[in-house]
């Protein structure tokens, strides 16, 4: 394939470099279910920002044939995954197979085109081994996003980052910066160093981006396993170990990252610091730095919310919010059998779900959330919605635990389904938006970004991207963190407190009795979120501070 056919635009010369960025996820469409969450969502983002910068740069993920999964009710209606085979007749077959070495033998792969008409994206070329040319084990490669058998899991890094890497050097591409979108494609650096044999031509070509703000998070695996499985490009393990100065048990994805590339960055000032907090002491890593995560705002904005806002024209935008929260409320009676109503406040809690993020942080004091809840003055409509990984057996119990406490409750629900359409929804269709995880462990957290742009209030901890844009009561209501000092128990109920203290005494009172002032801070939150954290800056800004370093 050529340059102009793999295109169809000429790239704008301020962006000369040749980028290919790999990522184990894309969120581009909602038809494309390639992706879990805000990794995907940023990855989508920046690459529909690419598109319409013009920027040479391309991107490499991988064809899930289930996706990541979707999500489904038991009888009982708690959560359940089901893993449902996908097809895409809008990505193009190049026609290019080749074979990567996993485990000393040869896997095929075949390479699939999203062109960059198709959704308005940089082109991305995907990767499958759902192949009759490969036995059930090699095929089973590229069934399910971040797969929890640890093998399939490594052979999927070995496909993204070698597989990848020969997939450029077949399409005669000249690429100057490998960027790792995370460290599931770390054999792309391996690759590299079995083509140039010296580390610093290896560190020229990459950086990497990190988003996983504590040590415990980052993946590891057994050196010995992964030479079993050929991660290391013919690599010895002690020559592994003497090319990277690591001498640990197992191979940290992310500090090997670090030693590979010429520069790496965290997704928020907040989350840069912390990185360079935990990988600092380490001999020999790259430079960290920080290019804040940020949001498509073309994709994620609605229109005539944007016309309304521009004009300044309260009364269109009351009206268009009451239609935006209509359109979600067809979702809660459809999905719960409950019918919302659009003057009433609404609080959103949807995102990739975690333990740490504490979804039912406002019934921490499960007495005040029942006055809440029942509360005949300023009602409230509670909204929650979210993805916890299949496996993930904690998160997904406490979820379920969520579904059923709030059963009985008329202006309570649970939403399934937390993919683009429905997200996008919920920015929409919301009041105020609700983000409380556990201080520091939120390296940005993107989706407030969004609900900004579509006059949904942030509610949320001074984590990740928040401490850059919250002004209290201005464009956001922040929670006062409680002390870091106390046990996780006693912190959990302090800021459990002073959320509830927030809806109670601030967002309530001012959303029935002061519109003035809630459209103010609607306001003032949209002209702050973009430029400033929209992905065209990020883009342009990742050329700046990361490619051209």
């Amino acid at each position: 394939m050529t340059k102009e056919e793999i295109f169809g635009y000429e790239p704008d010369p301020k962006y000369k470099k040749a980028v290919a960025y790999f990522s184990m996820e894309f969120a581009i469409d909602q038809a494309l279910k390639i992706y879990s969450g805000g990794l995907g969502f940023l990855a989508g983002s920046h690459m529909r920002s690419a598109y319409e910068l013009k920027q040479n740069l391309i991107g490499i993920g991988m064809l899930w044939k289930y996706g990541y999964y979707d999500q489904s009710r038991e009888v009982n209606a708690s959560m359940k995954p089901i893993f449902v085979e996908k097809g895409y007749s809008f990505i193009q077959d190049t026609g290019i197979m080749f074979t990567v070495p996993v485990h000393d033998s040869p896997v095929y792969v075949r390479a699939f085109l999203l062109h960059p008409q198709t959704f308005g994206s940089a082109p991305i070329f995907l990767l499958t081994t759902n192949l009759n040319e490969n036995d059930e084990q090699s095929r089973s490669i590229s069934y399910r996003l971040y797969d929890s058998t640890e093998s399939t899991r490594i052979a999927q890094s070995i496909i993204l980052g070698v597989g990848g890497a020969m997939l450029i050097d077949k399409l005669g591409l000249n690429i100057d910066i490998y960027h790792m979108n995370e460290g599931h494609s770390l054999p792309l650096n391996f690759y590299l160093y079995s083509k140039f044999k010296n580390i610093e031509e290896v560190k020229k070509r990459v950086v990497f981006t990190t988003h996983t703000p504590e040590a415990a998070g980052n993946e590891e695996h057994n050196y010995d396993l992964l030479k079993k499985m050929s991660f290391f490009c013919g690599l010895e393990v002690d020559d592994v170990k003497k090319l990277l100065n690591i001498d640990n048990y197992g191979l940290n994805y992310t500090l090997a990252a670090l030693k590979f590339a010429k520069r790496a960055n965290g997704v928020s000032k907040l989350h840069g610091e912390v990185a360079r907090e935990m990988w600092d002491h380490n001999p020999g890593i790259c430079e960290i730095t920080s290019i804040t995560n940020a949001q498509n705002k073309t994709y994620w904005k609605d229109d005539e919310l944007e016309k309304a806002l521009v004009a300044n024209d309260d009364k269109a935008i009351v009206a268009r919010k009451k239609e935006m929260k209509r359109q979600l409320f067809k979702v809660v009676a459809d999905q719960c059998g409950k019918i919302f109503d659009e003057n009433i406040l609404t609080i959103v809690w949807a995102r990739r779900y975690a333990g740490y993020k504490r979804a039912d942080l406002m019934m921490y004091d499960w007495d005040r959330f029942i006055k809440l809840v029942y509360s005949s003055d300023m009602q409230v409509q509670l909204i929650w919605a979210g993805k916890p990984y299949p496996e993930d057996y904690g998160a997904i119990e406490q979820f379920n635990q969520i579904i059923h406490r709030v059963w009985p409750f008329a202006n309570c629900a649970v939403l399934t389904g937390y993919e683009l359409a429905l997200s996008a929804l919920l920015k929409k269709g919301s009041d105020v938006w609700l983000n409380n995880p556990r201080m520091y462990r939120e390296a940005s957290g993107t989706s407030g970004m969004t609900a900004a742009m579509n006059g949904s209030i942030n509610l949320s901890l001074p984590d990740g991207w928040v401490p850059e844009f919250a002004k209290d009561k201005e464009n956001s209501f922040v929670i006062q963190p409680g002390d870091d000092s106390l046990p996780y128990h006693e912190k959990d109920m302090k800021e459990s407190q002073n959320l509830m203290d927030i809806i109670d005494n601030v967002a309530r009172p001012m959303y029935y009795k002061n519109q003035k002032k809630w459209l103010s801070i609607i306001k003032k939150a949209a002209a702050d979120v973009a430029p400033a954290f929209d992905s065209g800056r990020m883009a342009d800004e990742y050329y700046r501070e990361m490619y051209n370093y």
